[in-house]
């Protein structure tokens, strides 16, 4: 049974399945890896989410802040290969939207590389759209950046 949880940063499962992320990145990136791994830290105060599969961590994502006070940066999304094509990735990113629009966030921004087709499938299929490059990857030709919309929604009291 899947199940997806709200974790904080430091959350141990986070942690392991991050560190599987960045494998799989230097395998598809060997050449820039190394140079961008100051803009995959995660801040303590990111909001972070877990899938489980009968208990076991299986995917991740979180979001953080940006300068603007409305706006998340979808980061560090990961589905394990055993556990890809199944919905995963879409449960996970839906929920951190939701989250997201829960927490007065207007528009959700993230950074994805060319040589991830399926994640530019799944955020395209998620309602993202292709943006001008930002911040720090204005001039990487390997980056794709998105942005969407939140609907925003008011957690009930």
């Amino acid at each position: 049974m899947l199940k997806l949880e709200r974790k904080k940063y430091n959350d141990d499962d986070f942690v392991s399945l991050v560190k599987d992320l960045d494998c799989e990145l230097f395998e598809r990136y060997p050449e820039f890896q190394d140079d961008n791994d100051f803009l995959n830290i995660v801040p303590s105060d990111a909001r972070v989410v877990v899938a489980y599969d009968n208990g076991v961590p299986v995917g991740c994502g979180c979001f953080k802040d940006t300068i603007d006070p409305g706006e998340a940066e979808l980061k560090r999304m990961f589905v394990r290969r055993d556990s890809r094509g199944r919905g995963i990735s879409k449960l996970i990113c839906g929920e951190l939207e939701k989250w997201a629009a829960e927490t007065g966030y207007r528009r959700m921004i993230l950074e994805t590389g060319v040589r991830q087709p399926e994640a530019i499938g799944l955020y395209e299929s998620a309602g993202f759209r292709k943006i001008n490059n930002y911040g720090e990857y204005q001039e990487n030709g390997m980056s794709v950046c998105m942005e969407k919309v939140l609907i925003i929604c008011k957690q009930n009291s």
